[in-house]
């Protein structure tokens, strides 16, 4: 599958970017807010679609803002939509990112492949471990 247009993207939260750990937030999944920010560079819009609510969604979409990610929307299909209660819940997005899909999440580098046909350019920040010295 190789996308050239902009989606709509909407993409869990529990289990999905973080280890799922509610109503705690869990420790970020591997590559993950790397994957988003990349689709954002690539003009995606992402989505917040997630069970939760009140203070639990603030301190979420918090979490994901400290870590450079700023939602087109939250749990709307766009940022002026308002839910009255008489529509249907289901938003309105071109893919759904989600852990609970039928095969388990496939994980970050693979969604990017996907949605790409390209290796994404992505570097984890290593860590300086006691012999360190010996691999310069």
């Amino acid at each position: 599958m190789i996308v050239k247009e902009s989606l709509l993207i909407a993409v869990d939260f529990d289990g999905t970017i973080v280890e799922d750990a509610y109503p705690k937030i869990g420790s970020p999944k591997i590559f993950a807010f790397e994957t988003l920010k990349r689709l954002e560079q690539d003009g995606h819009r992402l989505i917040l679609w997630t069970y939760r609510s009140g203070k639990k969604l603030d301190e979420a979409v918090a979490f994901c803002k400290d870590n450079d990610i700023i939602f087109y929307a939250v749990n709307n299909s766009y940022p002026e939509e308002v839910f009255e209660g008489k529509v249907s819940r289901k938003i309105n997005a071109d893919y759904f990112i989600d852990d609970r899909n039928i095969g388990g999440f496939i994980g970050w580098g693979e969604i990017y492949q996907l949605l790409t046909n390209q290796t994404p350019d992505i570097t984890q920040k290593k860590k300086k471990g006691l012999f360190s010295f010996l691999k310069k």
